[in-house]
C-alpha cells in the first residue's frame, strides 16, 4: 500500500534516518521511516496511507525531545522547513505548525502586533509550542490562540477552538490522535520598536543565563509550584555532574548539555539521577518537560 502511495507523494521519505540530526540534543537512534511532507495536502495523503497500527510521531525542531538509542520503531513526520506559512490580517495571525517560534515572534513584532514577543526565545516550532503550551516571561502560547487546525491519522483536517483542549502549565490535552497543522492567534496592536526591544533584551538575557553554545533541549524539568527546578538541582550540588557525555550545565542547572559524546542513554540516565537526588534531598518530585520516546539501546553501564 505504501509503495503505491509513494509514487504520489511529493515530500521527502527516508529510511533509518538518524534522529540525532533532528533533535537539539544531537543524540539518539534512527527513525525507521522519516517523512517531511511538501505541504498539508501531501501530509494528508501520506497519513491516509499509513497502517492504523504504525507508531506515529510528529517532530518540529526537536527541541524538547529525546529519541532513545534504539530509535523510533515506526514513522516520524518532521515539520522542519514545511508548513511555515504566516498570514497577518489585522490583529489575527495564522501560523503554520512548522514555523519556528522566533520567526513568529519577530514578524508579528515588526507588524506592530504585541503579545508573542516571549516566543523569541523558544527554540521550537509553532506546533511544538501548541503541543506543550510553551511559555516564557510570564506569558503562555494558548493565551493568544483563537483556533487551531488539526489533522488525524486518516488525513482528515478539523478546525478546533481552545475549548476543545485542556490547557495547563506546559501541558495540553486534546482530542486523541490529532496533530496540529497551525493556529490562528489574536494579538493586540502594539509598537514595533517596543516589541523588538523586548525581544532583544530577552535574547540577551537568555545568552547570559543559558548554555546556548552546547547542544541542549532547553529546560529539562517543569518548575514546581512556587519554586524553580534549577534552584533545587543546584541545591543538591549537581551543577557539572555528568553521566558519560551528558552534563548538568554549569551555567543553568535545569539544562543538560551534550558535551560532544553523549548518547540518549547518558542523557536519560542523568535525568533519572537528578530526579532521584532532588526527591531524596529536597523532597520534591521533578516532572520532565522533555519527551523521551523510542526503544532503549545498548546500556553502557555507567
Amino acid at each position: 500500500m505504501m509503495a503505491a502511495q509513494n509514487a504520489m507523494l511529493r515530500g521527502t521519505l527516508r529510511r533509518d534516518e538518524p534522529m540525532a540530526r533532528h533533535v537539539s540534543w544531537r543524540a539518539g537512534g534512527p527513525a525507521r521511516t522519516f517523512y517531511v511532507p511538501a505541504d498539508a495536502d501531501d501530509l494528508a495523503n501520506f497519513l491516509a496511507a499509513l497502517p492504523e497500527t504504525e507508531p506515529l510521531l510528529f517532530v518540529g525542531l526537536g527541541s524538547n525531545l529525546l529519541v532513545r538509542d534504539g530509535g523510533w520503531p515506526g514513522t516520524i513526520v518532521a515539520l522542519t522547513g514545511t508548513l511555515t506559512e504566516l498570514a497577518i490580517d489585522g490583529e489575527r495571525v495564522r501560523a503554520g505548525a512548522g514555523l519556528p517560534c522566533p520567526q513568529l515572534a519577530r514578524r508579528t513584532a515588526r507588524a506592530g502586533l504585541a503579545g508573542l514577543e516571549f516566543l523569541c526565545g523558544v527554540p521550537g516550532t509553532v506546533g511544538g509550542a501548541l503541543a506543550m503550551n510553551a511559555g516564557a516571561l510570564g506569558s503562555e502560547t494558548w493565551e493568544f490562540v483563537e483556533s487551531v487546525e488539526t489533522i488525524d491519522r486518516r488525513g482528515r483536517r478539523r478546525t478546533r477552538k481552545p475549548g476543545d483542549f485542556t490547557v495547563g502549565y506546559r501541558s495540553v490535552e486534546g482530542p486523541q490522535g490529532e496533530w496540529f497543522l497551525g493556529a490562528t492567534f489574536r494579538l493586540q496592536p502594539g509598537d514595533a520598536d517596543e516589541s523588538l526591544e523586548i525581544i532583544r533584551a530577552n535574547l540577551a538575557r537568555r545568552g547570559a543565563t543559558q548554555p546556548t553554545q552546547l547542544p541542549n533541549a532547553g529546560s529539562v524539568f517543569r518548575n514546581p509550584p512556587g519554586d524553580y527546578a534549577a534552584r533545587l538541582i543546584e541545591a543538591c550540588g549537581l551543577k557539572g555532574h555528568c553521566v558519560g557525555g551528558a552534563c548538568v550545565s554549569e551555567k543553568h542547572a535545569n539544562f543538560i548539555v551534550n558535551t560532544g559524546t553523549a548518547t540518549a542513554g547518558d542523557i536519560e540516565a542523568l535525568i533519572a539521577q537528578v530526579q532521584a537526588s532532588v526527591a531524596r534531598e529536597q523532597g520534591v518530585t521533578l516532572v520532565r518537560e522533555v519527551r523521551i520516546v523510542g526503544e532503549g539501546g545498548e546500556s553502557h553501564g555507567h
